[in-house]
């Protein structure tokens, strides 16, 4: 099954998946679906971008704020993202 990834940019390992969700094309035949989808790639962004952020600034808390951040849970069209929403 196809996935969305949102992965912070950093030395290989250094990188963090902020977001992963499995989709199928079946998902996209709701507007309501894909307006969710949508939001929750924008805050995964956001937090992709602060983490990179707060890693140019202090690598090792960035590291450790990326890896709790990493607590999606997927299934075929839900998902559900702690501390948003």
């Amino acid at each position: 099954m196809p996935q969305i990834l949102v992965v912070t940019e950093a030395p290989a390992e250094d990188r963090a998946v902020v977001y992963r969700e499995r989709i199928s094309t079946s998902d996209f035949e709701s507007a309501h679906f894909s307006g969710q989808l949508a939001e929750r790639v924008g805050w995964a962004v956001e937090d992709a971008d602060r983490f990179e952020r707060e890693a140019a600034a202090n690598p090792a808390s960035a590291k450790s704020a990326a890896a709790a951040q990493s607590d999606v849970v997927v299934g075929p069209a839900v998902a559900e993202i702690r501390g948003h929403g």
